[in-house]
């Protein structure tokens, strides 16, 4: 009887698999960060075992990244942002794309080059009206 009664139900899909309306780029930042920390890190050690525990959890992070990007892109921002700030599409697949290239380098400047894009998304994040109800860490 269930099954009948919500086999037209409509899935949804979020971050948190519940429409929540928590979002904040500190949480793509944070893992960015991740990244880059891992890669100086990487390069500062001569230990192969090590490192190769390094490549492993900071492609981990840079997927996480790529993850909390598209949240916000996705259900976070709507029509009315994209018209507000029309390079925030374009900005969001440059920054998706570095999150890629980030992924698979082990070169510090990959990770910086992802967390600058990150700046710019979340510049923008708070200055939305959206942004300042939804936003945990607004800037100082």
């Amino acid at each position: 009887m269930l099954g009948r009664l919500f086999a037209s139900a409509t899935v949804a899909h979020a971050h948190c698999d519940l429409y929540c309306g928590v979002y904040d780029p500190a949480q793509a930042k944070i893992e960015a960060m991740s990244v880059l920390k891992i890669a100086k890190k990487y390069q500062d050690s001569d230990d192969e075992v090590f490192r190769a525990r390094c490549i492993l959890i900071k492609e981990q992070r840079a997927e996480e990244t790529k993850h909390h990007l598209m949240v916000l892109w996705a259900d976070f921002f709507a029509p009315e942002h994209f018209a507000q700030f029309p390079n925030l599409h374009e900005l969001f697949w440059k920054a998706t794309h570095q999150a890629g290239e980030a992924k698979k380098s082990m070169d510090p400047a990959e990770g910086q080059k992802l967390i600058d894009y990150i700046d710019e998304i979340a510049d923008i994040f708070w200055q939305t009206d959206k942004a300042k109800q939804m936003g945990v860490y607004p800037p100082a």
